[in-house]
């Protein structure tokens, strides 16, 4: 399991599993209930390549969102597992 501390959103964290490129699992932590368990249903079976291209730079407020930080926390995540 990864986490990611959010930045700029209601959500705090984000706790997700990464499998052969694959988004496994995503749970985000506080945030808009409802949103962020659709975002979360969406994205998992998905390539994170995929993911982080339909997700990042989605604003809500603070030049970002839930699914913006979502894409950021996967980019982190390959550059650190490069």
């Amino acid at each position: 399991m990864e986490s990611y501390r959010t930045n700029g959103t209601c959500c705090k964290q984000i706790i997700f599993e990464v499998k052969d490129n694959v988004l496994t699992s995503c749970k985000f932590i506080n945030g808009c209930s409802g949103n962020t368990q659709g975002i979360a249903r969406l994205v998992v079976g998905q390539d994170i390549d995929y993911v982080i291209d339909k997700l990042k730079g989605i604003v809500c407020r603070q030049n970002t969102s839930c699914p913006d930080q979502l894409a950021k926390a996967l980019e982190e995540y390959k550059k650190n597992n490069a």
